[in-house]
């Protein structure tokens, strides 16, 4: 076989020679195609693996931890949650609609794979500058693909995260999430247990589309990325609701021992790693595989990522029963193979082998990288570089509202209706508080407890710091959850770096995860699973280190939500959390006002944070927080607006008195530097005092701000006016934002370090 073949997959010349002496041959195209895209980082988490072990698995809730489709947790009242969350980035850079909607497509069936009912979709978005030409072209296809495919199948979009920055102007981050819900001991596994047992593949036919896309996945973009659009699968969304409805009736039948997902890799990851998870072999007979294609060689249908497709090991004797059910939902169901005990993958086609290689090998056996790691030296002139001078005082507080006023009508800050509305989010009538607030929270039908979930990252955090980025992006979905009073249970993530093989890139993935585990470990928050995508890069440029975590909390009584708009005039005002001044280094104000990515993010203290959230908790318990959210993007001055945008109708404004300032501390940092551990509350009058004493037990500091008032927004320090804008004004700011940048108004530069 000639060198270029196994290069042209991805494969190094070692990893060629390690094959072989495995095999103890070498292998034909198809074994080789096998090897590279179950060897490909994207399925083997080569250069990640050793670090993921930082991240704590284990809970009380726990269900299932990371080794499956998707992880578990209990809920109690005989629910249990699976979450999962994945990229498709690569893919969304190239064909953004199909890109993101099989990503949808794809993260849902690792749901299904658990057997529970997909509930809900959540998505971390990351753009180039918004505007028009490609960069409208990238935001709308990917929103759109998602909106189709979600809505098509009757999944709800309830929450996420949509961000802007120059780094992800060639790469895009396309994150998805999926939230299912099944029955308590009815959890379905991704295992080929049984020898003897029927193995069949339901849903689409098998074609040509997304071949290699998993290989596709773990390389650098460059000048012919184009050319590699059929890479790209196509989704049917129609098809998956069939698959879904039919795949959780012949679970529920008990006709099947386990079912799997064909994703990456299509029928060569669903066989090796259901059959590896189980310790057994299976044999696969090509020629009833289902093609929509003519003259499909082995090679093809075994990478075939052909999406709406999943396999199911039928117990035996019970086969033509499930083929029953998948005709009642008029979908094929084709048996293609059977379970062995021989430890072995074995591919036949017109009655002859033409794969046969070791199940452990594919799905096990892939070499394992550390390599240098180097700090980046932009560093050191990020956290040195002088910050911009702040306004003088003679120009208050036109000023700051001018700056307050940018913040929330630039793409950033402002509303993402444009984004959410786009999607059903209320199908299924689960949804209790749809997007826009820190959290989603779904009902747990026939329970008075509900489920909260989120989706958080923070690029701009983890480039200027990846450890603290790391920590702060946990604490952040942590709080989000905490904010609307649910108790944060496990997290999943989605790790979205450049390529490995750059010291300083490998560095920034060490240190972020170093970071989370930190986090994890403070707060108690088990990691039940994850994705790792690296090569983010686009002809040598990386986008900005990214951990995106998603995170899922148990709200225990439905009627203590909390919300983050103010809800009554005469409400006091409540800063609870660190009461220091916020930090410039890495702030929104610095990139939003100055054009500037440079400083040092503030650490979190994970003490208090855990100290605050336990607050926000027992607060929320007894009924005492009339509101609550999280002070993050845009610091306390942004927080308190958006209090007020999201505040019921006669609640829509706030007086504020920060008091003395301290000596040598600017005032756009006291209203727009960011600091973890804050939360912004509105308790009525009675409830101050029990609030106070919570918060006095939990050594959490507490202090009153003010009050809600209707009409403005007016903030002061000392008796001297800082911030008065009429709330409208925010509001006409802040709705349009997104709109307005897509159309092309308020392009900008940013000046980076590094």
């Amino acid at each position: 076989m000639s060198q270029s073949a196994w290069r042209e997959m991805g494969l190094s010349d070692q990893e060629y020679r390690r094959i072989c002496a495995r095999l103890g041959r070498e292998p034909n195209l198809t074994e080789l195609g096998m090897f590279a895209v179950l060897w490909s980082e994207h399925c083997a988490y080569k250069h990640s693996r050793h670090w993921l072990a930082l991240l704590p698995t284990q809970g009380e809730r726990v269900v299932q931890g990371p080794g499956e489709n998707a992880g578990a947790v209990d809920l109690g009242d005989g629910f249990v949650a699976c979450w999962k969350m994945e990229s498709h980035n690569h893919p969304s850079a190239i064909e953004p609609f199909q890109g993101a909607a099989t990503g949808v497509g794809g993260i849902v069936r690792d749901i299904l794979a658990m057997g529970a009912r997909p509930v809900a979709l959540l998505d971390s978005l990351h753009f180039g500058p918004p505007g028009p030409g490609r960069a409208a072209y990238l935001i709308d296809g990917v929103v759109s693909g998602i909106a189709a495919y979600g809505n098509c199948i009757g999944v709800p979009t309830v929450g996420g995260e949509t961000r802007f920055s120059e780094a992800y102007a060639l790469n895009p981050l396309v994150n998805v999430m999926c939230v299912g819900l099944a029955p308590r001991g009815r959890l379905a596994r991704g295992v080929a247990e049984g020898v003897g047992n029927p193995v069949l593949l339901v849903g689409n036919r098998t074609g040509r589309d997304g071949i290699h896309g998993c290989t596709f996945a773990s390389e650098e973009l460059g000048q012919g990325s184009l050319s590699r659009r059929p890479a790209v699968q196509v989704g049917d969304p129609f098809t998956e609701k069939l698959l879904i409805e039919a795949c959780l009736e012949a679970w529920g039948s008990g006709a099947l021992v386990g079912m799997q997902d064909l994703g990456a890799a299509g029928l060569t990851s669903a066989a090796a790693e259901s059959a590896a998870r189980a310790g057994t072999g299976m044999e696969i007979d090509l020629d009833r595989v289902p093609r929509r294609e003519q003259g499909m060689t082995p090679y093809e249908v075994m990478l075939s990522e052909s999406q709406e497709r999943m396999l199911l090991i039928a117990r035996r004797g019970r086969e033509e029963e499930v083929r029953r059910i998948m005709e009642k939902w008029g979908l094929a169901a084709s048996l293609v193979g059977r379970v062995t005990g021989d430890g072995r993958l074995r591919v036949l086609e017109g009655g002859r082998v033409v794969a046969d290689v070791p199940v452990s090998a594919l799905a096990q056996e892939a070499p394992m990288y550390n390599p240098r790691a180097l700090r980046p030296s932009y560093l050191r002139e990020a956290w040195t570089a002088t910050l911009p001078s702040p306004p003088p005082p003679s120009s208050w507080p036109a000023a700051l509202n001018r700056a307050l006023l940018r913040l929330l009508g630039g793409p950033d800050l402002g509303s993402r209706r444009w984004v959410y509305e786009q999607y059903d989010h209320m199908v299924q009538t689960g949804t209790a508080l749809p997007p826009g607030a820190d959290a989603a929270v779904l009902m747990l039908k026939g329970s008075r407890r509900a489920l909260a979930v989120c989706a958080d990252g923070n690029g701009r955090a983890c480039y200027l710091d990846p450890r603290r980025g790391g920590a702060a992006v946990v604490a952040e979905a942590a709080r989000n959850l905490v904010c609307v009073g649910a108790r944060p249970i496990g997290i999943t993530n989605c790790l979205n770096f450049g390529s490995p093989e750059k010291p300083s890139v490998y560095w920034q993935f060490q240190q972020a995860v170093a970071g989370m585990a930190e986090a994890c470990r403070a707060l108690n928050l088990p990691v039940t699973g994850g994705n790792v995508s690296f090569y983010n890069e686009t002809s040598g440029r990386a986008v900005h280190p990214t951990p995106v975590i998603g995170a899922v909390g148990l709200l225990e009584d439905i009627s203590r939500l909390v919300r983050p708009g103010f809800d009554s005039p005469g409400h006091l005002v409540l800063l609870l959390g660190d009461r220091a001044p916020g930090e410039l280094g890495g702030s929104q104000y610095l990139e939003t006002a100055f054009g500037a990515l440079l400083g040092r993010p503030p650490a979190v203290n994970l003490a208090l944070e855990s100290r605050l959230q336990a607050l926000c908790l027992d607060a929320a318990a007894e009924g005492l927080l009339a509101s609550a959210h999280d002070c993050s993007d845009g610091g306390l001055a942004v927080a308190l607006a958006e209090c007020c945008l999201m505040a019921a109708p006669q609640a829509a404004g706030a007086e504020v008195d920060l008091g003395t300032l301290r000596a040598g501390t600017r005032v756009d940092a006291w209203l727009f530097g960011e600091r973890p551990s804050r939360v912004v509350a509105s308790v009525s009058p009675g409830a101050l005092e029990r609030v106070v004493g919570l918060a006095r037990a939990r050594d959490v500091p507490c202090r009153v701000l003010g009050v809600v008032g209707p009409g403005r927004l007016r903030v002061r320090a000392r008796g001297e006016l800082l911030l008065d804008v009429e709330v409208e004004e925010l509001r006409q700011a802040w709705e349009v934002a997104l709109a307005a940048a897509l159309a092309g108004a308020g392009q900008g530069g940013v000046r980076q370090v590094g």
